[in-house]
């Protein structure tokens, strides 16, 4: 209603708003956050047929839970659960692939909630794109007490699965092609996702790198430490045909079960109690396992911090043979919590480390926690919980350049975008949801996507062509593709002093044929740069831009603005207005994409 009285009436927005550069008025909501699959309501009768539109890589399944499921207390065991999981998510990858599929790696899984003795388990995963070999399934888990006819969301996750063909061969997917709004966000961010995940064990050697080598030992009043010793625990499994599939494989889900049950034992041994997993950390395969192999499986506890510890697990396999070397098959990392009766997390006693690889465990299980908490702080992306402006550093840059990607190709497709203005060209749209107000301008250009995404993608020369920047500062090369400037605004703020911003810039090229070239701004925070007294310290929101191609010698090239809802407030003159401020600055970069084509040396 807002956005057709500004479309239709005498409504204009102010030039804070047209700014290209990422000036924004100070807020403190979160960039948007992908609808995670399967987050719609949940309706009774919903597992009946599919209808017409539903994504044929699609598989539900429903469990019903029984005595034989659970453990002592009545709940569901959570190996249990990770088969259900794995099964339901290996039968969507194999519906797209159309052949045999293995589980390759998981994604954190964090479990919200417990399930009892005849709650109904629903599980839904579809495949959200497909790559080369591997493709990324998204799952989500509910469960449904009948009595009651409560619905609750016990966990998402996101898998990744690669297709085999004869003797093991890895085979070509077809690509996917997503349907839905929802589809399409999961599909454009699927790719990040897969970035964060080769990335990730680069992440926790940086962390180290960056922490004290010697280990210090917390103190709690009147606690005994417990040597790591007493937790450790070993165990031996045999893979029999129930355990694998057609191919005789050992399914994923199966063996994430043998070591959630060696983990849990190892957890009981430091706290003497029932310990509940809370969180699984991201794994990946590194082998197969086989009908007739023998597993072996182990686990330690790392670390215990005051109402968590973690537990490391390690599964090898070895067949008949036993002078053959054991065949490291995954290693998972578990967080347990010891609640009391009114659900609340105990305080844990101390771990006392091994000497060696024991302190080096130790230290790294308080690396993987930091990390743990940079990722579901920042990755979850919900509205109220993020600030706008995150404290940047190298143990979340990872996450914060996943969520600034992320959040601007959920903008990108959000699908009831308005034309508000169209003029010599240039088109503007607007879009109102959530109490966001949205812009997107666009153009085509006789220019290579590539060439125009690489003149765009640096800030330090858009006061070239954009005259609200004053100027662009380097100030940290994150990596190969992220950067982080300091900007000043030509504009003078309230208190008549510029306007000045800490911007983390991330561009990515195509992951595939169709995606477009995308360059991403967003606010995060430096120690090096504190807002001071000469400046008004601006904050953005969501903006970049995208690129796509229309042939080898022209582009689309699109701008986008998410404005806080303190922008609203601001509306006071004309669409006519604010479409020749736009068109003026939009024309201003066409001339600069053309002028300076000539001269740029593209590496693509």
């Amino acid at each position: 209603r807002c956005l057709l009285k500004m479309v239709k009436g005498n409504i204009v927005v102010p030039e804070e708003i047209l700014s290209f550069c990422c000036n924004g008025l100070q807020g403190s909501t979160s960039p948007p956050r992908a609808q995670e699959p399967g987050e719609r309501e949940e309706v009774p009768g919903a597992m009946a047929s599919p209808s017409p539109a539903c994504n044929p890589t699609e598989v539900q399944m429903s469990q019903l839970v029984l005595p034989c499921h659970t453990n002592h207390r009545g709940e569901l065991s959570t190996g249990q659960l990770l088969k259900w999981i794995d099964t339901a998510a290996c039968l969507s990858a194999e519906r797209h692939a159309g052949c045999p599929c293995v589980t390759a790696s998981m994604d954190d899984i964090y479990f919200e909630h417990t399930i009892s003795v005849g709650q109904v388990v629903n599980i839904k995963a579809k495949v959200n794109r497909a790559f080369n070999s591997s493709m990324e399934v998204g799952i989500q888990v509910s469960y449904e007490d009948l009595c009651s006819g409560k619905h609750c969301s016990i966990c998402k996750a996101y898998a990744t699965f690669v297709a085999q063909g004869p003797s093991g061969s890895k085979v070509k997917l077809k690509p996917l092609t997503p349907q839905t709004e929802e589809e399409k966000i999961e599909h454009s961010i699927a790719a990040e996702r897969r970035r964060m995940r080769l990335v990730h064990k680069e992440t926790l050697k940086d962390l180290l790198t960056h922490s004290p080598r010697e280990t210090e030992l917390e103190t709690r009043d009147g606690s005994v430490a417990v040597p790591a010793e007493k937790t450790r625990v070993e165990s031996v499994e045999l893979v029999l045909p129930p355990h694998a599939n057609h191919q005789g494989n050992t399914f994923g889900g199966q063996i994430m079960a043998w070591m959630e049950n060696v983990a849990t034992i190892a957890a009981s041994r430091l706290c003497h109690a029932h310990p509940t997993l809370q969180t699984i950390e991201m794994f990946h395969f590194r082998g197969p396992s086989q009908v007739g192999d023998r597993l072996v499986l182990k686990a330690i506890v790392n670390n215990a911090f005051k109402n968590s510890m973690e537990v490391g697990v390690c599964a090898e396999a070895y067949g008949q043979e036993m002078s053959v070397s054991r065949r490291h098959i995954n290693s998972a990392f578990m967080t347990f919590v010891v609640l009391d009766q009114e659900g609340r997390p105990r305080t844990l006693p101390m771990v006392a480390p091994e000497p060696g690889d024991g302190e080096r465990r130790y230290r790294e299980a308080s690396a993987r926690k930091k990390i743990r908490l940079d990722r579901k702080y920042v990755v979850s992306c919900k509205q109220t919980e993020v600030p706008l402006s995150v404290p940047w550093d190298q143990s979340n840059k990872v996450y914060l350049s996943y969520n600034n990607v992320s959040a601007l190709k959920t903008l990108v497709a959000k699908a009831n975008w308005a034309l508000a203005r169209e003029k010599e060209k240039v088109r503007m749209y607007t879009l109102e949801e959530d109490k966001f107000l949205s812009f997107r301008i666009e153009m085509s250009v006789h220019i290579a996507a590539g060439q125009a995404f690489f003149l765009l993608s640096d800030l330090r020369r858009r006061h070239e062509w954009d005259s609200h920047y004053a100027s662009a500062e380097l100030v940290q090369q994150v990596d190969d593709d992220d950067v982080i400037y300091h900007v000043v605004s030509q504009k003078l703020s309230r208190e008549n002093k510029p306007q000045d911003f800490v911007i983390l810039a991330s561009r990515r090229k195509p992951c595939s044929k169709g995606d477009p070239y995308v360059v991403a701004f967003r606010s995060v925070t430096l120690p090096t740069h504190p807002a001071s007294a000469g400046f008004t310290r601006g904050e953005t929101l969501c903006s970049g831009f995208c690129i796509w191609p229309e042939s080898e010698e022209t582009s689309k090239v699109a701008y986008y603005n998410q404005a806080t809802p303190g922008y609203l407030n601001y509306v006071t003159t004309n669409v006519a207005g604010l479409s020749s401020n736009f068109c003026a600055t939009f024309k201003a970069c066409e001339k600069f994409l053309l002028k300076n084509k000539e001269d740029l040396i593209v590496r693509l």
